[in-house]
């Protein structure tokens, strides 16, 4: 079994989802008291928001390339950033350590193929559903074409993300708000919806909509586990 490396804390509520999906995941396919090998190196999120806000990636970028030597240097096989956003940085993370940097939107796009999804809606922070560096990736690597929602839907998804998910707040009427948008999304044509942030899974569920959603941080933890186990 190989080694994964988790930069976490990305916010914690996220991270404590991606060490229950990989372990869970590991032992459903060993069985016995199989886990996975994981070594975590959590980061306060305060900082990261702080930087993030104030465009400052090049700090961010480094914070996340002290974090990646860090595991290298512990032996891991591989290595995850456990939060879409931060995907921003992930070409330059990459090109500072010699361990393998697994993209989240690889192993979304990779399953959106299999499924043959052609166009697929994004939720996410509005870093994430603004800027391009998820969705250039989808359309150049996988031939996705991704929609996002309107401005106004964008800031409503933005604040829930930041101001209760991140903080463990689930609301119902927060979650109305997402099957809506989600739906109006499908409405554009989209044949299914990423759920692009790592929080979002903690508030809308399959159950919830009739809408296909992929969850990348379910989506991104069985990737790792598949490549842990090979």
């Amino acid at each position: 079994m190989k080694t994964i490396g988790l930069i976490g804390g990305l916010s914690w509520e996220s991270t404590q989802v991606y060490y229950k999906y990989i372990n869970t995941l590991t032992n459903s396919k060993l069985g016995g008291l199989n886990s996975a090998k994981i070594n975590i190196c959590s980061l306060n999120f305060s900082e990261i928001e702080k930087l993030m806000f104030r465009n400052d990636w090049d700090s961010v970028a480094n914070i996340i390339i002290e974090s990646a030597l860090t595991l290298e240097k512990s032996g891991v096989d591989f290595i995850l950033i456990c939060t879409n956003t931060v995907h921003k940085v992930f070409d330059l993370v990459q090109n500072s350590i010699n361990t393998p940097l697994i993209h989240i939107a690889d192993a979304v796009g990779e399953q959106l193929n299999t499924l043959n999804i052609k166009k697929a809606g994004l939720l996410g922070t509005n870093f994430t559903m603004e800027q391009d560096f998820l969705v250039n990736r989808f359309q150049s690597k996988f031939d996705v074409d991704v929609l996002v929602p309107r401005e106004d839907e964008r800031k409503i998804i933005h604040s829930i993300i930041f101001d209760e998910l991140c903080f463990g707040k689930i609301l119902d009427n927060s979650r109305r708000e997402f099957i809506r948008i989600i739906n109006s999304l499908r409405h554009h044509g989209a044949e299914g919806v990423i759920l692009g942030c790592t929080e979002i899974p903690l508030l809308v569920k399959d159950s919830d909509t009739n809408v296909r959603l992929f969850d990348s941080a379910l989506i991104h933890s069985a990737y790792a586990v598949k490549l842990a186990l090979e």
